[in-house]
């Protein structure tokens, strides 16, 4: 059941080609069990994008199409899904609307101006922070790139741990919201620290710290204005996670 719940997890969070039948047998219901495996998820996300890049990079494209090359790698890698959560974030929160409406407007799948603009700067942001980091070695900047996938996927944890839905009934976002135990919360954040001490040195376990408390901040303001959390809000954390684990190193 365990191996079954990690393909499930994988199946989920990426379009990896994870045959149906590894998956058998678990419940979208029961996904929140899964979620100690998120940091091997951004390892295996996080390492094949930053191959994409270096081969990208190294083999005469330059750092910024390297970077240009990351960036589309984890979005293709994942079919967009974090990025839309962030879009629809950034719609219903930056509306100024009630809190009804704000959730409202998260639900609508048309892509509003201030979702294009979250989605603008963060790949901006993103593709900047890579093209910067890019002095470091290969191996090295190897690492950095892996580790930001793993970092953005253990902090959303914080989102999800003793948190409340915010919207009434049932979503993609309840199976994991308000589910998680103190044992699994805590086998999460522990896995993404020993990946990212492995990958890097204490410097990126400091970069990681200090993201998880700017996530942890980010799930209070999404408490005040929503009223809790949504599968949207998780998508958004996991995108702010990447950014903030990159820049940070950037200024390390």
């Amino acid at each position: 059941m365990k191996l079954n719940l990690f393909w499930a997890t994988l199946q989920f969070m990426t379009r990896l080609p994870v045959p149906a039948k590894w998956a058998e047998g678990v419940d979208f219901s029961q996904y929140w069990r899964g979620v100690p495996n998120f940091p091997v998820i951004g390892l295996i996300i996080g390492g094949l994008a930053a191959l994409i890049s270096l081969s990208i990079s190294q083999s005469g494209g330059g750092m910024y199409i390297g970077a240009i090359g990351y960036v589309l790698a984890l979005a293709l890698l994942t079919g967009g899904l974090h990025l839309d959560g962030l879009a629809d974030t950034c719609d219903g929160l930056f509306s100024a609307r009630q809190r009804e409406t704000m959730l409202a407007i998260m639900r609508d799948s048309r892509l509003g101006t201030y979702g294009g603009l979250g989605l603008i700067f963060c790949l901006f942001l993103k593709v900047f922070a890579v093209a910067e980091l890019s002095y470091h070695p290969p191996l090295e900047l190897f690492a950095l790139l892996t580790c930001a996938p793993i970092v953005g996927r253990t902090a959303v944890v914080l989102l999800m741990y003793e948190q409340r839905y915010a919207r009434e009934g049932e979503g993609m976002g309840s199976s994991y919201i308000g589910r998680m135990t103190l044992r699994s919360t805590a086998l999460t954040l522990l896995g993404g620290a020993v990946l990212v001490i492995a990958l890097g040195d204490w410097q990126g376990l400091i970069a990681m710290m200090v993201t998880l408390i700017v996530i942890y901040g980010l799930a209070f303001y999404f408490n005040y204005r929503l009223g809790g959390q949504t599968g949207d809000t998780l998508g958004a954390s996991i995108e702010a996670g990447e950014v903030i684990f990159l820049l940070v190193m950037i200024w390390k």
